[in-house]
């Protein structure tokens, strides 16, 4: 089992089938809040879509084409991060990420993504990682800024979030731009 523990008290797990209640719990608590910026929230209605999510990231790890982990805050899952995609061939790791609302402010998401990006670039030998996130959510955009990632420009129109269209910014980070701030 993939498990990478950052500090003391935050630590990343390969989500399970077992850690479905309490995902779903958290999603739920969290809906409106998350609602803003994640498309799926309507598509998440009881524990088996949740279900359903976690086989699908297992099997996309099983293939090696991505890997989806349960955020531990204190023991407690408060969030999902990871690599939604792989590409192998382009050597380029794409992190999402989403926490619960009751855990914002406490740093935990750049620990997170720095802690990916370092898996991503010195153990899997990637050369780039990614991070896309709405233009106007400046939570999500404060956290590659944070850790020094590039704004490569903006995707208009990326995504639909129920009744509109947002636009993205790319956030890149090359492998050597990375071992150079964060030695």
């Amino acid at each position: 089992m993939f498990i990478h523990k950052i500090d003391e008290n935050v630590s990343l797990k390969l989500i399970e089938l077992t850690d479905a209640d309490r995902v779903f719990e958290l999603t739920d608590n969290s809906r409106e809040y998350l609602r803003e910026w994640l498309p799926w929230l309507d598509f998440t209605q009881n524990v088996e879509d949740t279900k359903e999510f976690i086989r699908g990231t297992l099997k996309g790890y099983s293939e090696n084409s991505s890997l989806t982990t349960a955020i531990l805050f204190n023991g407690e899952i408060v969030g999902v991060a990871g690599f939604n995609s792989l590409n192998w061939s382009n050597k380029t790791a794409y992190i999402g990420y989403w926490l619960g609302k009751d855990y914002q402010g406490n740093g935990i998401m750049t620990k997170v993504a720095k802690a990916l990006t370092d898996y991503a670039i010195h153990s899997l030998n990637l050369n780039k990682v990614e991070i896309r996130a709405a233009v106007k959510n400046k939570k999500s955009r404060s956290v590659p800024e944070r850790l020094g990632f590039v704004n490569e420009g903006t995707i208009r129109q990326a995504e639909w979030l129920y009744d509109h269209f947002v636009d993205h910014i790319i956030y890149g980070i090359l492998a050597s731009e990375w071992k150079k701030l964060h030695q």
